[in-house]
């Protein structure tokens, strides 16, 4: 059951879970902790929050081509400081600008951060194991969270600024901690970038990368997937489920618990059924899934409350939940099989945009549309765009060698294995 990983991605694996313990204890209290607790506008707080996403649209990039030119592992040194001192600083805020600059930090950190750790996993990791490798991901930072989350609760307390002091430290700490974890991870030889992969601003490098249609097409189907699934389960569904699904904060607690326990739960087993089949299918069964949840939720806001109502939203998640263990072995490891290694972060960065992009425009249309009273009308039309995307995965797999539309094959559990060699490719192709 457990995945066959190479020494390097374990140890990044496990670096990633600790810090991921450390954003649970904070998320969740960004907003509230600039309100409530430093006495800022709620709209200044939330605007506070937006910003960590806006400085995404370039920290994406930046952290892609910091990958290609230091190496992932270096780049991703470089966004955990960042990250530390952005959570660092979110104990000296006092006034709205305090707050920008620490959000504008924090969220350059994380997104740089991002798409170097990605090419870092498919990095240490031969094309048979990205699947895994990323699968087990998903699983820890969905553990790293809900373990974080509740030992925060245990904490916290909105009358005692000194708690949530302790818990931004302690996060800024697992940054930093995850530090000399990466030191131990052999960087490998970088690929050497011809002149016009190297060539600054929007070189050749990205430009190819905007020509490659096969990715252009995978990164709409991404952004699709991202703004009528992920975003909406923390944009609509929680204001739709104290609204007309007629539900209390403590039953929405414990269907986003139930939704992370799933995962956590089915991941593996999940993983393991899919071996040998083809990525295109699971990202299908991701959009069934997803629109069955959304379906339940439409579900629950007809019944209006009660202990039904409940069970249907919690039930909702949980079906989301299968969803989210499905489409992690399919999407990211795809694009890392398809991308040229000197031009693997870039890719990432670019790809992440994919993922920036639904997350924005995903709660701004949910917000219009629930403020507007047209609750039913959005949920179908999430529903909507899911088939939609379904319809657009299938076809992408028509032009998707079939080495990367297919998920490695079942390996036995073993100690792990050795790091995958790393090779150096000259201007003219030549492997060194």
């Amino acid at each position: 059951m457990i995945p066959h990983l190479s020494r390097s991605a374990w140890t990044v694996l496990g670096g990633d879970a600790l810090s991921a313990i450390g954003s649970g204890l904070t998320l969740p209290f960004f907003v509230v902790y600039l309100h409530r607790v430093r006495g800022l506008d709620v709209e200044v707080a939330a605007l506070a929050l937006a910003t960590v996403a806006v400085v995404g649209l370039a920290g994406n990039l930046i952290g892609g081509s910091l990958a290609d030119r230091f190496g992932a592992r270096d780049a991703l040194m470089f966004g955990l400081v960042l990250n530390a001192a952005g959570t660092g600083a979110m104990t000296l805020v006092h006034a709205p600008w305090q707050a920008f600059a620490a959000a504008a930090t924090l969220g350059l950190g994380a997104s740089i951060a991002w798409p170097a750790q990605d090419a870092l996993l498919a990095t240490v990791s031969t094309p048979d194991q990205r699947s895994s490798v990323f699968s087990v991901r998903h699983m820890t930072l969905n553990a790293g969270f809900g373990i974080g989350a509740l030992v925060a609760a245990l904490i916290v307390d909105v009358d005692s600024p000194g708690t949530f002091v302790a818990l931004y430290l302690l996060d800024a700490a697992t940054f930093l901690a995850f530090i000399p974890i990466l030191m131990t991870v052999k960087a490998g030889n970088r690929p050497q970038l011809s002149h016009e992969t190297s060539t600054p601003g929007l070189s050749a490098g990205y430009r190819r990368i905007l020509t490659d249609w096969t990715f252009v097409r995978i990164w709409l189907l991404t952004a699709l997937l991202v703004a009528a699934g992920f975003s909406q389960m923390h944009a609509m569904f929680p204001v739709f489920a104290l609204g007309p699904g007629g539900i209390g904060e403590d039953a929405l607690s414990v269907a986003f618990a139930a939704n992370t326990f799933t995962v956590v739960a089915a991941q593996l087993f999940v993983l393991r059924w899919m071996q040998g089949r083809r990525r295109t299918t699971g990202m299908v069964l991701t959009c069934g899934f997803w629109g069955a949840a959304w379906g339940m939720t439409l579900l629950a806001g007809m019944i209006g409350g009660g202990p039904l109502a409940v069970a249907t939203l919690v039930g909702a998640l949980v079906v989301f939940a299968i969803g989210e263990t499905v489409l992690t072995p399919t999407l990211l490891p795809m694009v890392n099989d398809l991308v040229p290694d000197a031009l693997r972060g870039r890719y990432n960065g670019v790809y992440t945009l994919a993922w920036t992009t639904g997350f924005m425009l995903g709660p701004a249309v949910a917000g219009v549309a629930l403020g507007a009273g047209h609750a039913t009308a959005f949920l179908l039309g999430l529903i909507g765009g899911l088939a939609l995307a379904a319809g657009a995965a299938w076809r992408v797999s028509a032009h998707v060698p079939p080495g990367a539309n297919r998920i490695g094959a079942s390996e036995p559990a073993a100690a792990p294995s050795p790091d995958p060699v790393q090779v150096t490719t000259t201007t003219a192709g030549e492997v060194v």
